[in-house]
């Protein structure tokens, strides 16, 4: 099994207090599993829908923003694999 992945990035390298910190967080797990599942709905004459798809990730990853400061970090996007968190100096 392979060990999940991540980097992380400050918008600068110091702040003054009161400025906005952005943090973003490139992650990811090789040991994920994709999962596609279609639907197709069919009546008692045999008439069929169109198929769906749904998409699933098994063992998804979870992340946790904390700093030593005790500051309050707000996700504004994560897509899966790049997350994006805010906090006030």
């Amino acid at each position: 099994m392979a060990a999940p992945t991540v980097t992380a990035s400050l918008n600068a390298t110091s702040f003054a207090p009161g400025a906005t910190m952005l943090l973003t967080i490139t992650y990811g797990d090789p040991d994920n599993k994709a999962l596609t599942v279609t639907v197709v709905v069919t009546d008692a004459q045999g008439n069929s829908s169109a198929p769906v798809k749904v998409s699933a990730v098994i063992d998804p990853l979870t992340l946790t923003v904390t700093d030593t400061s005790g500051r309050a970090w707000t996700r504004l996007s994560d897509n899966g694999s790049v997350a994006v968190y805010r906090a006030v100096a």
